[in-house]
């Protein structure tokens, strides 16, 4: 930059801009001084207008067809300025009046000679009548001149047209009398009036400026005057046709924004109604590509601008700044080298945001407004020597050291402020004034030197206008590249301001690429994150600390799965009391006081671990049960700041609600950073609780930290091994003698219940059991699995014991409750079901089982093989007496797990005859179950030979026939069958069934009467029968047509007995009932 020149030393300002001498007013024409003579300034005398004119193309055009149509060589009569105030529309107007009112008397300026070689001859001579309708007053109206020079007021814009054109002789077309007519002319009137000048040879040229002025002021006393307006201009533009030596050229809008109200805005639709009709495309004399021209004609001295070497090199050095920053630039460097040619000294790009951007705001009066804005500028940015080789947005900055708005800067304030939004003003001069305080402050802290971020704040000020307008980032880089500034340190601060703004719109500046919002925008209100830090800053530390305590305890992270793994809870329990010294398993999630680091405990947390209600109550006995989840210190600050940053964000919320011109996207945006910082509280309370807390298996308090994820705490804390917390189920072998855990003494033979479920508490080198219960669980299956004895001593010293069986609730409630080893264990009860065949192992090693043989099984020196799962291992088989053993036989006997065989006679299912149990009484598994059809006369011709038998003959018969006594059970359940069955029945001198062993004799039997229909033959027919469930028959009925497939060729017939009730009498109601449905299914088919 050193080698670089100021664009104020290549191009020099005139010396009234430079000492300020030329007021601002000198930039806005006036039509009606010139007309009148009056207030002479630089737009009076034809040498200076012209000199400082640039004839751009549009207004060569305008001008060409103008004087076309007044030298009668042109049909276009209207011409149309269609252009917002301040356009230079009027400019425009007072080129027209200088070039036809004295053509013979140009000057011989580089301007004229523009002019006339476009038009291609010299203008003619011709009478000009203007109507500048904002000096027309509804109630006095204004002053013009005659031909002859005479000056006369009046009201109607007709009159005045007509006085301009023709003095008294004008008047007397419109009716001749004193007083002005309120009617406009018809067109044939108009016509004849614009004829006047040609009588004198001159050529008519119509000039109509401000419209809307006077049309609104007067349509607002009178809305009747639409449609005399209507009629006026539309009988002024068609007599202007029809006069071919005759212009019109208006200028229809106002140069007050107020006018464009409703009333306004109807009025105006009704005037371009009538001029488009008649009129060519509307011209715009001053468009986008002639701003840099005008500016330089009318800023700087004629020399300077004149002289264009330098400009090359002052372009050459912006653009290698620019292309550093943006690649697009850097792409289309020769197209860029030109176009900034073509601007210099301005920067393009800050010309195009003021005339694309600005233009549209009301205030702005469009070339006039840029011209206002750059004069100012210029003069204070000369002064402090501006390094810029362009003109750009440092000329809108103060000198250095200057904390205060420029006059340039506050009227570009001004203006944006008179934009309404929602009704309201903003106030942008303090908006500007406090960004560019933050802008210099980071500006300190930077390696920047040309003050561009102070630039920055201008330029994306000068891109949010009007409301709702934005910047890219490119658009920034651009403007601010010129003065090469390092592109990390410009990034760097950019973003800090981005961060610390006030006022940038942070739905923009949150969504960003590299670090950079892709967007920016000057907002007229305080963003979200400002309002946050603010708020942030008033919240209370107590307020953080409860609503830090309320977070954790709802944080289910820290507690969840605990329950359901058999761990007592404590979520920020108050006291250690509120934690039981009970033996079970406790889990605990203590509060901030608690903070720890690895290795170091806090006092707060080992206290729940040394006491229980006091200092002098300690937790002697029950420590290796209490785990701790504690939050590190460094995390639970962080917790802290989010709590305080969600409680600022609900902060902001209930501020915004209390306002009524918040948009709801700003509302959609607070909701979002709200569920963010809530989002952001959560996970920083989760990852502070990375301590646990508990003693190690030396029974000292232990601090180690953990990695937290999102897996639930206390998984993690089971699954770390230093927490040494056992949560899988242990076998009952590691609780005896030699087992891993060294739980018995040397020489001891049983231990109580109790202890052995508490040791896991009470003692820190052993795992800490995470469910009591499963202890307790463990236990009690190997009780069933024979693994040991579990007894209880009564009051009065008897013994219950308990062995391959679980002990009921009364005794697992007993205190007394001890583990006996099998060995040194008499059982006082054997289950009754554990002598059944293949139950025990080793004792039904063949059949039968004498009873001596197993009370030697149970001598108590007896040790069976039992499976672990691949190998094998001895059990010892505790002692019990042969009392024990013969009651256990007797009600194995009676539950028909076995079948007792003695000589002579058998049992079972039955109570067993004291004399039966002997050492050489054998038990057999229980007998096969008897068909019915055994007991039929086919297979027992011999008991039936009289044609009836009894249940004895059949017992005899049987028992015969299998080589041993049967069990008197076996015949009664299959004479049971058989009666169901319908393929026996009682004889009428039989006694009442069912009957013992001891009656049989006096039971008489015969076949059933349909017996030998459903007895299948011996040589032919297959028949099956069974007792059916009620599902069973649904199922039979499914299956019906399978059956007959797979019997296809042989008859097949299903023979149905349905039996109801027992020996009971049924009552008549059910057997009608039955009767019904089974009369649906087949007629005639009864219950008998």
């Amino acid at each position: 930059m050193a080698k670089t020149k100021a664009w104020h030393q290549v191009i020099q300002l005139r010396s009234d801009i430079r000492s300020g001498e030329l007021s601002q007013k000198e930039f806005a024409a006036d039509l009606y001084d010139v007309m009148m003579d009056r207030n002479r300034s630089v737009y009076h005398d034809p040498k200076e207008f012209f000199a400082l004119t640039y004839a751009t193309t549009k207004l060569r055009e305008l001008a060409r067809d103008v004087v076309l149509r007044l030298a009668g060589k042109s049909e276009k009569a209207v011409r149309q300025l269609q252009l917002t105030y301040g356009g230079g529309k009027t400019h425009a107007l007072i080129t027209l009046v200088h070039l036809v009112s004295n053509p013979d008397s140009l000057p011989k300026l580089p301007a004229v000679a523009e002019f006339t070689s476009h038009i291609g001859m010299t203008p003619p001579r011709a009478r000009i009548a203007s109507l500048v309708f904002d000096r027309l007053d509804v109630e006095t109206g204004m002053d013009v001149r005659a031909p002859d020079g005479a000056v006369r007021r009046f009201k109607m814009p007709w009159s005045a047209l007509a006085w301009q054109l023709g003095g008294e002789g004008g008047l007397k077309l419109l009716g001749g009398t004193a007083k002005e007519r309120e009617t406009p002319p018809a067109t044939n009137v108009m016509e004849d009036l614009l004829a006047l000048p040609e009588k004198e040879g001159l050529a008519t040229l119509v000039l109509l400026d401000e419209v809307l002025m006077w049309a609104h002021t007067i349509v607002s006393t009178d809305k009747a005057w639409i449609r005399r307006l209507e009629t006026f201009f539309q009988c002024l533009t068609q007599a202007a046709g029809r006069v071919k030596r005759c212009s019109l050229v208006a200028s229809l809008l106002a140069s007050d924004p107020g006018k464009s109200d409703d009333i306004g805005k109807e009025v105006e639709k009704a005037l371009y109604d009538i001029f488009q009709r008649v009129a060519d495309t509307g011209i715009q004399p001053v468009e986008r590509q002639d701003v840099a021209e005008v500016l330089r004609r009318r800023l700087f001295t004629p020399e300077s601008y004149s002289n264009k070497s330098g400009w090359k090199a002052q372009v050459v050095a912006a653009l290698n700044g620019i292309c550093e920053l943006d690649d697009q630039s850097k792409r289309s460097r020769n197209q860029e080298e030109s176009r900034y040619t073509e601007a210099f000294p301005f920067h393009p790009e800050l010309t195009d945001v003021l005339f694309e951007k600005w233009t549209q705001l009301e205030g702005f009066q469009r070339t006039r407004g840029v011209l206002r804005t750059f004069a100012s500028a210029l003069r204070d940015a000369e002064k402090w020597s501006d390094p810029s080789p362009l003109v750009g947005p440092a000329v809108f900055l103060s000198a250095p050291g200057d904390n205060n708005l420029t006059d340039a800067t506050r009227e570009l304030a001004t203006i944006a402020r008179s934009e309404q939004y929602e009704g309201k003003r903003q106030d942008w001069q303090a908006i500007l004034q406090g960004e560019l305080d933050k802008a210099r402050d980071i500006q300190l802290e930077s390696m920047l030197e040309n003050r561009e971020l102070e630039q920055a704040v201008i330029a994306t000020f000068m891109h949010s206008q009007p409301i709702d307008q934005r910047a890219q980032t490119r658009e920034l880089m651009v403007l601010l590249g010129q003065v090469a500034p390092d592109r990390i340190e410009l990034a760097k601060s950019l973003i800090r301001w981005a961060d610390v703004s006030w006022y940038l719109d942070d739905t923009f500046t949150a969504e960003r690429d590299g670090g950079l919002p892709k967007v920016w925008r000057l907002g007229s209100k305080p963003n979200l994150r400002q309002m946050h830090h603010d708020a942030r800053m008033h919240v209370a530390p107590t307020v953080v600390e409860e609503v830090l305590e309320r977070e954790i305890a709802g944080t289910r992270k820290l507690t969840e799965g605990a329950r359901a793994a058999g761990a007592g809870v404590h979520n920020l329990p108050a006291r250690p009391a509120d934690i039981e010294d009970d033996g079970e398993f406790h889990y605990a999630v203590l509060g901030p006081k608690a903070a720890s680091e690895s290795g170091k405990p806090s006092p707060e947390a080992k206290r729940y671990i040394d006491e229980t209600t006091s200092a002098d109550r300690p937790r002697a006995t029950n420590r290796n049960a209490l785990v701790l989840a504690v939050p590190s210190k460094e995390g639970i600050d962080v917790a802290r700041e989010r709590v305080r940053d969600m409680l600022a964000w609900e902060q902001v919320r209930e501020m915004l609600k209390s306002r009524e011109d918040v948009d709801t996207t700003r509302l959609a945006q607070l909701e979002i950073n709200l569920k963010a910082a809530r989002g952001e509280m959560a996970s920083h309370i989760v990852m502070a609780y990375c301590i646990v807390v508990t003693v190690n298996d030396a029974n000292d308090i232990a601090a180690f930290r953990l990695s937290v994820d999102n897996e639930p705490l206390f998984l993690k804390i089971v699954a770390d091994k230093r927490s040494r917390i056992e949560s899988t189920a242990i076998n009952a072998e590691a609780l005896l003698p030699g087992g891993p855990f060294n739980l018995w003494a040397a020489g001891e033979k049983s231990r109580y219940v109790k202890d052995l479920v508490g040791a896991f508490a009470s003692t820190a080198r052993l795992p800490k059991m995470l469910n009591r219960q499963a202890i307790m669980d463990t236990l009690l299956r190997g009780c069933e699995a024979g693994d040991f004895v579990l007894q209880v001593t009564r009051a009065d010293r008897s013994i219950r014991s308990f062995w391959k069986s679980r002990p009921d609730e009364q005794a697992l409630r007993e205190p007394s409750l001890e583990v006996v080893l099998s060995e040194a264990a008499t059982l006082t009860d054997i289950d009754p079901a554990l002598l059944a065949p293949g139950t025990l192992p080793e004792l039904w090693k063949g059949e039968p089982v004498r009873i001596g043989e197993i009370a030697k099984y149970f001598s108590g020196k007896h040790y069976v093989q039992v499976d672990k799962g691949g190998f094998k291992e001895p059990m010892a088989i505790p002692a019990a007496t042969i009392e024990v053993i013969k009651e256990a036989v007797a009600g194995s006997v009676k539950a028909a797990h076995v079948w007792l065989v003695s000589p002579g006679l058998s049992v079972h299912g039955e109570d067993v005859p004291l004399g039966l149990l002997r050492d050489d009484s054998e038990l057999h598994a229980p007998p096969p179950p008897i068909s019915a059809p055994e007991l039929l006369p086919d297979r027992l011709p011999a008991v039936w030979s009289s044609g009836e038998t009894t249940a004895h003959a059949l017992h005899v018969a049987l028992s015969a026939h299998m080589g041993m006594a049967l069990p008197w059970m076996a015949i009664r359940s299959a004479l049971d069958d058989a009666f169901r069955l319908g393929l026996l029945e009682r004889a009428v001198d039989s006694v009442s069934w069912p009957s013992d062993a001891g009656g049989a004799a006096a039971v008489k039997i015969v076949p059933a009467e349909r017996t030998a229909e459903a007895r299948p033959s011996a040589l032919g027919a297959k028949a099956a029968t069974a007792d059916l469930a009620t599902s069973e028959v649904q199922d039979l009925a499914e299956y019906v047509g399978e059956i007959r497939q797979a019997a296809a060729g042989y008859p097949l017939k299903f023979r149905i007995t349905i039996a109801v009730g027992d020996t009971s009498q049924v009552p008549q109601g059910v057997v009608d009932d039955v009767n019904r449905f089974l009369n649906r299914i087949r007629a005639g088919w009864q219950l008998e």
